[in-house]
């Protein structure tokens, strides 16, 4: 299969402009040598995959599947030739969306021995694992950034040197569009919307009535969030159950499959579980947009035996990508940002913006069995994306959060006109008095957007000092990222470089010292200007850069890692 690349300049506004004359829509369409936006249109094949099969097998199908296939192409094409004749939403319009270095790539193989300016520190050993949203075909009509297959970046380190290989997480969904040799699944955001998106749903359906595809085994692109757990790595999105993939010794990545903890869990898993530092539990939520019960907790011990469900009522289906632990304690987000399913009959987003909700944060016993010893805390006007950390502060009977407030609530995923602010606040919940207060940490001279990122993950659920976040300007790009003390609110600033932006900073803990901050930033780092990417080693103390590596093709902007030590990798599953 080929396609020809596109040519045009498709930024629409400042803050997405850079030097990029060439667009990618798909991963198919990229050579998998570095790609420069200068060169000239030109026709590329699909890219190697981890099944060395660049040729989809042409289906066996009977007559009936066949007419049953042509009639719904013939109405799916009928579908987006409407959709088309109106201009598509900066939300779901691929040509904002997947624009410059938001662009997909193709699978690269392991590369050694990568060129490194400076020293790697010598106790950085292991692999540094990152998610992204990677569409492997071109998209037909309406697209998000989040809708992209997933694909993981590994740079492993040994003894000094590095290596890097990507690969697309092997979902269910992509391996069958795959040997479809097109798209057929509905896109979660940029699809499924109005009159439109209940016909899509409608058409998903009826090929698995026809056996054209399988619709059983889940929808999910696995392209958020990633945790090793239980000698497994884990890539996650919250609409599915996980995907095991396995780091090899070289450095290369392999799906092993969808994975569903030896048939303990049966329903779709939150993009963002959380390990206890003390007990390496994982704890974990999962919700439902459809029927009731709309939210589930639940537990894994530290060999991987479930808990039992935990059934938390909500009035309404409520988008919760991120919670947090504490010590004792789950703080369960429940905010305005909710499911609406009867906005599709009426022709728009199901995700809706409810400004008749009250945001409250429950916070529940971890090993409760059931919740009904829930507490309840309204935080007005509040809407957490992520959550950075939480702790208890049993002097005044307060959970504290961190968090990044965002308005408008629900820009990420519908059109306005208001510029998106992201504000790094404290959340106080009283559980005595049933109040809460919400704090901005930055001083008003000070204020920047902040998203992604993360705090020491050994104190994970305990009270830190610092947090390590993207700073997310110009939006939705990431110039650097800040230190940010957290009782103090002193900020402290590193920029990746002129015309140069990245994504989450990861922190990796000094495993020799017990210093909170003592360690590492490692990040992602594309230069626009020179259309090459590298990956940035930054001492966390004194915020110099320690190390380059030059990595071998473009990384395109990306989610959220992880850091998988040497010692790990010996005993993977």
């Amino acid at each position: 299969m080929a396609s020809s690349l596109n040519t045009t300049n498709i930024f629409t506004s400042p803050s997405f402009r850079n030097n990029t004359k060439t667009n990618v829509h798909s991963s198919i369409q990229v050579p998998s040598i570095p790609f420069s936006p200068n060169k000239s249109s030109t026709t590329y094949q699909t890219p190697c995959n981890n099944n060395n099969n660049n040729s989809p097998p042409i289906p066996k199908w009977n007559i009936l599947q066949k007419a049953a296939a042509m009639a719904l192409d013939a109405v799916e094409s009928a579908i987006i030739s409407r959709e088309l004749q109106h201009p598509l939403p900066k939300t779901t319009d691929p040509e904002i969306q997947i624009a410059g270095n938001f662009a997909p790539v193709p699978e690269q193989p392991v590369k050694q021995n990568l060129s490194v300016s400076g020293k790697i520190p010598e106790c950085i050993n292991g692999v540094y694992v990152r998610n992204g949203a990677n569409p492997h075909f071109e998209p037909k009509a309406g697209h998000h950034l989040f809708d992209g297959d997933g694909m993981v970046h590994a740079v492993q380190f040994k003894n000094g040197s590095a290596s890097y290989a990507c690969r697309f997480t092997e979902t269910e969904r992509l391996v069958q569009e795959r040997s479809l040799g097109r798209p057929a699944f509905p896109k979660a955001i940029g699809e499924l919307h109005g009159h439109s998106g209940i016909a899509r749903l409608a058409l998903f359906y009826a090929r698995g009535m026809f056996g054209l595809l399988d619709h059983k085994h889940g929808m999910g692109v696995a392209n958020a969030g990633l945790v090793y757990f239980n000698d497994r790595l884990l890539a996650m999105s919250e609409d599915d159950l996980p995907y095991h993939v396995r780091v090899g010794p070289s450095g290369d990545l392999e799906t092993i499959g969808r994975y569903n903890f030896d048939g303990q869990l049966d329903s779709t898993m939150i993009a963002h579980p959380k390990i206890d530092p003390e007990t390496s539990e994982l704890f974990a939520l999962s919700y439902n947009v459809i029927q009731k019960p709309y939210l589930k907790y639940f537990r894994f011990s530290s060999d991987g035996s479930k808990s039992e469900d935990v059934d938390i009522q909500l009035s309404d289906p409520t988008m919760m990508h991120d919670f947090a632990i504490t010590e004792n304690f789950v703080v369960i987000p429940d905010q305005q940002v909710v499911f609406k399913m009867s906005e599709m009959i009426q022709g728009g987003s199901p995700v809706v913006y409810d400004k008749n909700k009250v945001s409250r944060f429950g916070v529940l016993d971890k090993y409760a069995s059931d919740a009904s010893g829930i507490k309840w805390v309204e935080v007005p006007d509040c809407f957490c994306f992520h959550l950075w950390n939480a702790w208890e502060e049993k002097e005044t009977d307060e959970v504290v959060v961190i968090g990044s407030c965002m308005t408008p609530a629900d820009s990420i995923f519908n059109e306005c006109d208001e510029g998106l602010q992201s504000v790094l606040s404290e959340i106080r919940l009283n559980l005595k008095t049933g109040k809460s207060i919400r704090r901005p940490i930055l001083s008003c001279d000070d204020q920047v957007n902040l998203e992604a990122g993360m705090v020491n993950k050994n104190m994970l659920g305990r009270k830190t000092q610092f947090a390590y976040l993207a700073i997310a300007e110009p939006w939705p790009k990431v110039s650097g990222f800040a230190k940010v003390d957290l009782s103090s609110g002193q900020v402290n600033k590193f920029f990746y470089g002129d015309e140069k932006y990245g994504g989450e900073p990861l922190f990796f803990p000094n495993p020799e010292s017990k210093n909170e901050d003592d360690g590492y930033i490692l990040a992602f780092v594309h230069d626009e200007k020179n259309w090459e990417s590298e990956l940035q080693i930054v001492n966390a103390v004194t915020l110099e850069l320690e190390a380059s590596i030059k990595l071998p093709s473009r990384v395109p902007y990306g989610f959220h890692g992880t850091f998988i030590s040497a010692k790990d990798l010996e005993t993977q599953a």
